[in-house]
């Protein structure tokens, strides 16, 4: 299966070794899906993000669902600010991406109740090998100091994305600190192909932060 970037954001927030998605890492991860979807939009030419704001452009409906969701969000007569569209419909965009990938076979979907009250959905990779494959993939755009030119833009938005949301299993803090002028030009890099995402993706993950929201069902 070739996975969407939103599929594979979502993936990458899982922790191999504790074989869960840890609360730390779900934080933020609606904004997170959003996000991929527009970055994957922009690449195949289905928006525009001139002068750091976006407008759909026209072009086939894409054939995934909830990429085809986010692109008939988008304004298609006046270019907007990327925020309302990473942020306000971030509580809808787990389930999708969820329930594609469990459609597919990567992950399962246990229903069960927190406390014996609160409904809760545990959720379970099912090939944790190549979660573990895809955290190393993305860390080595930044460890192997790669030309920021000749990285393709799916791979700089994993990269840039889950930095900007501090997703721990890819990211140390150490990672940061140790890595923190490559990061810094693979942001710069990724700004230049789309500007003004990779910050509104930031602003609307620390405004949730900040109330303790920020991811959905």
């Amino acid at each position: 299966m070739i996975l969407t970037l939103p599929q594979q954001l979502y993936l990458l927030c899982y922790t191999v070794d504790k074989g869960k998605f840890q609360l730390d890492n779900l934080q933020g991860r609606g904004q997170l899906l959003r996000a991929g979807a527009l970055a994957e939009l922009a690449r195949d030419g289905l928006l525009d993000a001139t002068g750091g704001k976006v407008i759909r452009k026209a072009g086939k409906t894409p054939h995934d669902s909830f990429l085809a969701s986010v692109w008939s969000d988008l304004p298609d007569h006046k270019p907007k600010s990327w925020l309302q569209y990473v942020h306000n419909k971030a509580h809808t965009a787990e389930k999708p991406v969820r329930d594609q990938l469990a459609a597919a076979g990567e992950v399962t979907v246990s229903r069960s109740k927190v406390l014996g009250l609160i409904p809760s959905d545990r959720v379970t990779v099912t090939q944790p090998e190549n979660v573990r494959a895809l955290q190393g993939r993305v860390r080595a755009t930044v460890v192997d100091r790669s030309d920021p030119a000749s990285i393709p833009l799916e791979e700089l938005a994993l990269a840039v994305f889950t930095v900007e949301l501090e997703v721990t299993c890819v990211w140390s803090r150490a990672d940061l600190r140790t890595h923190k002028q490559p990061l810094r030009t693979l942001a710069a890099r990724y700004d230049e192909i789309v500007p003004g995402l990779r910050k509104a993706l930031r602003d609307s993950y620390l405004a949730s932060r900040a109330v303790g929201g920020g991811w959905g069902a």
